[in-house]
């Protein structure tokens, strides 16, 4: 090894030790210690009211905070990112005073203010709070890049902070302005407008009776809330992905601004709020469009993803529900037209139909009518505006049936004064569609039959699904009348069963148990019909196979069978209030009756 590089090696290494002993130690020497002693104890991030940024070179950035929401002042006035301001405050409220370099250390160094950077210093802070003026200076990154060195006006010694304090600080305006297009969250308005190349398409209004947006202009109608709550939202959460030019003298023309092709106007009542404005996009970039807000000189870029729905027409924004359910509920349904019924709520939230006679209603089947209503989506707009005379056109005079939806919660949104939410009209079948018009509104309507057609037309439809309920343990006999001859079973225990004198056949006791079990659960898979004509469509005679059931109290639950459904599902028959009710029974029950309680086919 040479004399020279032994030279080298020798500075270096001791260049290293001066710098580890005078400088590198104050770094991390509290570095595990889980206490703070603060360099800044005067500092409340709360309490600051105003920052000045004069980074090196460049424009000074200042940022006051207003009614607890910070806004750049200086080198333009536009909101800030408060979560970046409190940022710095919190960085620097965490300055530890033990992590410094004291002036007995810096005595004898020729220039430690150039040394570490502080003349001239990369940053000049200035914090205001109250009376209070904290200023500092940001100098350089220590050699290893992992701490930075900092002047505190009015304090001895260099402190060290974590470099990442650096990545805190703004270097210009950009860096800490707000990046959401418009901040809609914190304005009230109730009406928006849209405008095309300069012409209103149409206007939106908040109902407060209703809680919901109507359409103002050019038609007075229903708006679907939940697209225009939707947009709303994303408007507010649009990013900008550029901020363009600042100048208040831009040629708009160049931006596609100056006849803007989509604007946005939020008002409350005749005062504007906020107004946006859409123009072109950039050349070969069609993602992003160039956009302002009236009343700042500022043009940015924006992605056009969420500000295309805007362009639609009017239509689009109309809303294609026929109901929209409050969220209080219904308390009535009155369906007029053919067999006119009542479904009643009662007060222990069940559900009963009115109709020749009461029942209970099967409340998977009400909720099911209300998510029938709830998707009636309009299949095609009409007409804007019918009158009266119009209506028999429609088949609408008079309608072939009526729903009526009524709420006890009158003052509820969504619920009229006489405390009805909707009263449908259906008129004539068109096709696959059917007209409808809603009795508050002006619109014609058709709606596909398919959808229409899942509406119950009479009560019994919705009767409560769960026929009877008995236990095998209740029960005394079985007799099975099969091809007109009749078989007694006897229950003599669990799982015990025996004929009676008089019938005969091959039994399994274990089997017949679990269909007695099974029966004493019937329920209807639909309801469909009630009477001698829905006995006949359904293959039901006066001989009809049928299993009845006799408890030890000497109550008899009896079941027919007869043919199949249109579905190809075996049908069932009851006695209730006195009148035969048809339905579909399930599979499974038909096949253990058919498997365990079949005797006639075993006579020799």
């Amino acid at each position: 090894m040479n004399k020279k590089t032994t030279l080298t090696l020798v500075l270096l290494a001791a260049g290293l030790f001066a710098f580890v002993f005078f400088f590198e130690r104050h770094y991390g020497r509290y570095g595990l210690s889980p206490e703070v002693v603060r360099a800044l104890p005067e500092l409340a991030v709360n309490a600051v009211t105003a920052i000045q940024v004069r980074p090196a070179g460049q424009l000074e950035i200042c940022v006051e905070r207003t009614n607890d929401t910070w806004h750049l002042t200086k080198p333009i006035v536009y909101p800030a990112q408060a979560e970046l301001v409190t940022g710095l405050l919190r960085a620097l409220e965490r300055l530890d005073n033990r992590n410094q370099i004291s002036a007995q250390e810096l005595k004898g160094r020729e220039a430690p203010e150039r040394e570490f950077g502080l003349d001239p210093p990369q940053f000049v802070l200035i914090l205001h709070q109250q009376r209070e003026r904290i200023q500092m200076h940001v100098g350089r990154l220590s050699p290893f890049k992992d701490h930075l060195f900092i002047r505190i006006v009015g304090k001895q010694g260099i402190y060290t902070a974590d470099a990442t304090l650096l990545n805190l600080i703004p270097r210009k305006a950009d860096d800490w302005r707000d990046t959401a297009l418009v901040s809609l969250g914190k304005l009230s308005f109730d009406h928006v407008q849209v405008l095309t190349n300069g012409t209103r398409v149409f206007e939106l209004a908040w109902n407060t009776n209703t809680s919901t947006w109507r359409l103002a202009w050019p038609i007075d109608a229903r708006a679907d809330s939940r697209r225009i709550d939707d947009l709303i939202g994303k408007l507010a959460r649009i990013q900008v992905a550029q901020f363009v030019t600042d100048d208040p003298n831009a040629d708009l023309d160049a931006y596609g601004l100056q006849q803007p092709a989509l604007e946005l106007l939020f008002n409350r009542g005749t005062n504007i709020v906020v107004h946006l404005q859409f123009g072109s996009s950039q050349t070969n970039d069609t993602v992003q469009v160039y956009a302002r807000q009236v009343g700042r000189t500022g043009i940015v870029l924006v992605p056009a993803e969420w500000i295309n729905p805007w362009r639609a027409r009017f239509e689009e924004f109309r809303d294609r529900y026929i109901v929209r359910l409050p969220g209080t509920g219904v308390d009535t349904v009155e369906v007029i037209g053919g067999e006119n019924f009542v479904l009643q709520r009662l007060t222990n939230n069940q559900w009963q139909v009115i109709a020749t006679n009461k029942f209970a209603a099967d409340p998977i089947l009400v909720q099911q009518m209300f998510g029938a209503l709830e998707a009636l989506e309009v299949a095609q707009f009409v007409k804007y505006v019918v009158t009266e005379p119009d209506l028999p056109s429609y088949g609408l005079e008079p309608p072939s049936r009526r729903f009526i939806l009524r709420s006890s919660a009158t003052n509820a949104p969504g619920v009229g004064p006489d405390g009805v939410v909707v009263h449908l009209m259906f008129g004539a079948v068109q096709g696959d569609k059917i007209y409808v018009k809603r009795t508050d509104e002006e619109s014609v309507y058709a709606v596909r039959l398919s959808d229409y057609v899942r509406l119950p037309s009479t009560g019994w439809q919705l009767r409560d699904r769960r026929i009877w309920q008995f236990t095998e343990n209740d029960v005394l006999r079985v007799l099975v009348r099969e091809k007109g001859r009749l078989t007694e079973l006897r229950r003599t225990g669990t799982n015990q069963w025996t004929f009676a004198p008089g019938s005969q056949g091959v039994l399994n006791p274990f089997a017949v148990e679990e269909t007695v079990h099974r029966l004493g659960e019937l329920t209807a898979v639909t309801w469909l019909g009630v009477g001698g004509e829905a006995r006949a469509s359904y293959r039901f005679t006066d001989e009809s196979d049928a299993i009845t059931v006799e408890t030890r109290k000497g109550t008899r639950f009896t079941l027919e069978l007869g043919g199949f459904s249109p579905r190809a599902l075996p049908c069932g028959a009851v006695v209730l209030d006195g009148q035969s009710w048809v339905f579909e029974l399930y599979p499974q029950l038909y096949d253990y009756i058919r498997a365990y309680l079949r005797f006639a086919h075993n006579t020799q």
